[in-house]
């Protein structure tokens, strides 16, 4: 068997909240500046079509009321129909590449913060919204409530985005599922403490875990190390080659479910 590499291109960027157009600019850009370099997949930071625009009801908490709800189903995307979900799909294919792309999602009269999969083909083949919303993404979005996986020609992945990171309990579904890679879109606390969260779950998993976010790329290795990282102040592309043979089922396969039933009991503390 040949190695199984896979090039990954994870875009370091801040958009701009309410502008969408700026913001396609801006990933557009970005991915075709590394085209060249034959990536399979690119990824963007958590709702990065809208600017992670609900930043703004934390920091305005107080001042006036402000519907929320309705600001955000102007600026949001109704599913695969929305036009720069269509510009997305039109890039995957013209580059033939896979993308990864956080937005604010309309489904049903419901806002998500979503990511979608892009196929080589420009389909959307994965649609993944946030299971952990933080307090002040409730005034706008509901809870996604499932756990998929993706397939794609070079393996099984799975999404997760941001605060989703901090429950171990989600990897380590997506790794039971057969999850290879896990790719999280970003856009909150990004420091040496999120270093260690994303390095113990790559070990615990025997995964590789591809964090994007503004002001950081990183990626951990199913041994817990740093594969890569970038950090600067200006919008940048890591991209580096992930080998899908060092995934290791260790500590899948050493499990004791006998001992865990407790996980699925509804505690009171």
């Amino acid at each position: 068997m040949g190695i199984r590499r896979v090039r990954v291109g994870l875009l370091k960027a801040t958009p701009k909240r309410w502008d969408k157009e700026a913001n396609w600019l801006t990933m557009e850009r970005l991915i075709r500046d590394v085209a060249h370099l034959k990536i399979d997949i690119a990824v963007t930071p958590e709702c990065f079509l809208d600017g992670y625009a609900v930043a703004e009801c934390h920091e305005r908490s107080g001042i006036g009321e402000v519907d929320w709800v309705k600001k955000f189903i102007d600026i949001a995307e109704d599913g695969e129909n929305g036009a720069y979900i269509r510009k997305l799909s039109y890039l995957a294919q013209e580059l033939g590449i896979y993308i990864i792309v956080g937005f604010t999602e309309k489904l049903d009269g419901k806002l998500f913060n979503a990511a979608y999969l892009f196929s080589r083909d420009g389909a959307v083949i994965g649609r993944y919204r946030k299971v952990n919303i933080s307090s002040h993404e409730r005034l706008v979005y509901c809870s996604g409530d499932s756990l998929p996986v993706f397939d794609t020609v070079f393996g099984r992945i799975g999404i997760l985005i941001c605060a989703d990171r901090r429950w171990p309990e989600n990897v380590r579904i997506l790794a039971l599922q057969g999850a290879e890679v896990i790719f999280i879109p970003a856009y909150g606390m990004w420091h040496e403490a999120n270093t260690m969260w994303m390095r113990t779950r790559s070990y615990e998993n025997g995964v590789y875990i591809c964090f994007a976010h503004p002001n950081i790329a990183l990626i951990t290795n199913p041994k817990g190390d740093i594969s890569a990282e970038l950090i600067s102040n200006v919008e940048d592309v890591l991209v580096h080659d992930i080998d899908l043979d060092l995934i290791d089922r260790t500590h899948i396969k050493e499990r004791r479910p006998d001992l865990y039933s407790i996980l699925c009991r509804n505690l009171k503390f």
